[in-house]
């Protein structure tokens, strides 16, 4: 039985700031598109938990971080550019 791989993101998002909202729709498609029930995304709105996104380390928004698997790889800005985004599927 081959074990399929799940793909785990957190997105840091400021609010409903544009380029956050922008940056969640294009993270959901590109996972529906690639990752049809492979994917988890967790989105930590840094204007609601700010000592969690300090603790984190996040300085910038959007960011997405691809937690598994393994290595941990980030990604900074709306994601309207796919190409970073399917590099983090290597």
């Amino acid at each position: 039985m081959s074990k399929v791989t799940i793909f785990k993101f957190r997105l840091y998002v400021a609010g409903d700031a544009p380029n956050s909202t922008q940056a969640i729709a294009n993270l959901k498609l590109f996972c529906e598109k690639h990752l049809k029930n492979r994917y988890e995304i967790e989105e930590v709105d840094v204007l609601r938990e700010p000592e969690r996104s300090l603790a984190d380390g996040v300085l910038l928004t959007p960011l997405l971080v691809r937690i598994a698997p393994t290595p941990v790889r980030k990604i900074v800005g709306n994601l309207s550019d796919q190409n970073p985004l399917l590099l983090l599927l290597e």
